[in-house]
């Protein structure tokens, strides 16, 4: 694998005139720029103040409305002691009040920090420790997570919880009580485009979550390549993406696509389930769609599936997170008539750099590289790969990272100059379709979510009758990787199927509920190398 002391040669190039680079010039931010005032004030002053915006669990809001909770929470943050460059943690569900708080700390200068509504009160402790956020957001039922934080984490000074009351501990209070109070009115803080606005976490081959810090003017730059010019997204559309706005992907999917275009994003607190996808479907017939492929798989496997159970508004529908089967992409098109764009992202850059294009389809690909990137793969002797030749991916374009925050090491890993080694193995075919290897290191792609094993194996150690566990991926019936685990049990347990249902409880009650391991075998040992490694490719190969 390439290393920063063999570098490609590329890295120190400009922009190729290749088939990934730019095609029309890319439009120019003023050097004085605020995110929020972009997407959010500019409908006012261009006079779309009544025009829909978001719709949630809750209601609808027009820019006029999304744009005054937008200046209540800025406010509401700065009387809470909140300034430019401080970061604001917000652990909620999509609603009107993720937008109002994400576009509100960033229009007074500070740094939204949205984090998974999925995880554990340890990883929140993380998170808050590692950004320094005083002020957190947190959705009413997620309240209980914070809880043993709020005496724990010293930098934590207020919690403000959307949705109920706030209870009786002196840091909590309630949003819409604080929002209410706030003046309606606000000038952004002068900020530039270059400027930090808000970090995405992400997990590594660490397994640490590291937070890749992004600019107020990256957004745009993934509106326009693609949501604008690659999607053609425009006024009258309505999506809905069921890969939430704490995720880069959502994030863009959800907010900042809308809001660029004048279009309508339609967002939900329900956990994405078959079925509370099709009601929101139903409910809102929205015309593009972004999901992962475990969910259209799990929609295909209705039998009754048709164009009438919501989808009859559909002209796009997005497959990331995860690699898409080529068996769910070709039975979408035959049961949805709609293609189904694989792509791939990362929080490091945001959004998509390779997908697959309307009407330029190639199934079981990735797609080819978005017009704006330039992507490289690269072989194990540092060349760049040859046509059919795997390679580890690297990208550069206008919405990098500046790196992650407070963590060289693992900063210095991934970018190089404008460089990003995203960490997966692709190969190239001779028409400049781009196709999914795996990762370079072990970890699994569960459901649009990062899971590193050694967090599993840890977790499955901790159990009494367990001696030593090894994780690896395994493909599920529809093609989809989900973690297996291999256990050797303490002398004296018996194994039974009683024990591996209490393993699967065991692990779910100690990580996010993504992580457990959906199948469970029972070995004498574990394969080993003469130094005592385990031999994780003849797991992998026996899964």
């Amino acid at each position: 694998m390439t290393t920063s002391q063999s570098l490609p040669a590329f890295v120190a190039t400009q922009p190729d005139a290749g088939a990934n680079s730019i095609s029309e010039p890319l439009p120019a931010l003023p050097r004085r720029y605020n995110a929020a005032a972009y997407f959010v004030d500019r409908h006012i002053a261009e006079g779309r103040g009544d025009k829909l915006a978001l719709i949630d669990d809750e209601g609808s809001y027009t820019c006029a409305q999304l744009a005054e909770r937008v200046n209540r929470a800025g406010n509401a943050l700065k009387q809470l002691g909140v300034q430019p460059e401080h970061r604001v943690l917000l652990c909620l569900y999509d609603s009107i009040d993720f937008a109002a708080l994400f576009y509100g700390a960033i229009k007074i200068g500070a740094v939204a920090v949205p984090v998974n509504t999925l995880l554990t009160t340890a990883d929140y402790e993380f998170t808050l420790s590692d950004s320094r956020a005083s002020v957190a957001v947190v959705s009413a039922p997620l309240l209980e997570q914070f809880r043993p934080l709020l005496d724990r984490v010293k930098n934590l000074r207020v919690v403000l919880v959307s949705g109920a009351t706030a209870g009786k501990h002196p840091k909590c209070a309630n949003l819409n009580q604080t929002l209410a109070v706030a003046s309606p009115q606000l000038e952004a803080a002068d900020t530039s485009a270059d400027e930090v606005a808000f970090w995405i976490y992400t997990s590594g081959s660490t397994g640490r979550p590291k937070g890749a810090v992004h600019l107020h003017g990256s957004p745009f730059y993934t509106a326009v390549l693609f949501g604008e010019r690659l999607l053609k997204i425009h006024p009258g559309d309505i999506t809905f993406s069921t890969t939430k706005l704490w995720s880069s992907y959502g994030l863009g999917s959800s907010l900042s696509f809308p809001l660029h275009l004048g279009s309508v994003g339609v967002l939900t607190a329900a956990h994405p389930t078959p079925q509370s996808v099709m009601s929101v479907m139903r409910k809102h017939r929205p015309t593009i769609l972004y999901s992962v492929p475990t969910l259209y798989a799990k929609i295909l496997a209705d039998p009754g599936l048709d164009r009438q159970a919501g989808f009859e508004r559909l002209r796009a529908c997005l497959s990331a997170g995860e690699a898409l089967p080529e068996k769910v992409s070709r039975q979408w098109k035959e049961r949805i008539g709609i293609d189904l764009l694989d792509g791939i992202g990362c929080s490091e850059m945001l959004y998509h750099f390779i997908t697959n294009c309307p009407g330029e389809v190639r199934h079981g690909s990735t797609g080819k590289g978005v017009a704006g990137y330039d992507i490289r793969l690269v072989a194990d002797n540092g060349r760049e790969a040859e046509v059919g030749e795997p390679g580890d991916l690297w990208v550069r374009g206008p919405t990098a990272s500046g790196g992650y925050w407070n963590n060289r090491a693992a900063t210095n890993k991934v970018f190089f100059g404008p460089w990003v080694r995203t960490g997966d193995r692709f190969m190239r075919d001779a028409d400049g379709y781009y196709h999914f290897m795996g990762r370079i290191d072990e970890m699994l792609k569960v459901s649009g979510h990062w899971v590193f094993p050694l967090e599993v194996e840890s977790a499955l150690g901790d159990h009494p009758g367990v001696a030593e566990a090894a994780v690896v991926g395994a493909v599920d019936s529809e093609g989809m990787v989900k973690p297996k685990a291999f256990v050797v049990l303490r002398e004296g347990v018996a194994a039974s199927a009683e024990l591996e249902a209490e393993l699967k409880a065991f692990v779910k009650n100690r990580l996010a509920p993504f992580k457990y391991p959906r199948w469970i075998e029972f070995c004498p040992e574990l394969p080993r190398t003469a130094t005592a490694k385990i031999q994780r490719f003849k797991l992998r190969e026996n899964a």
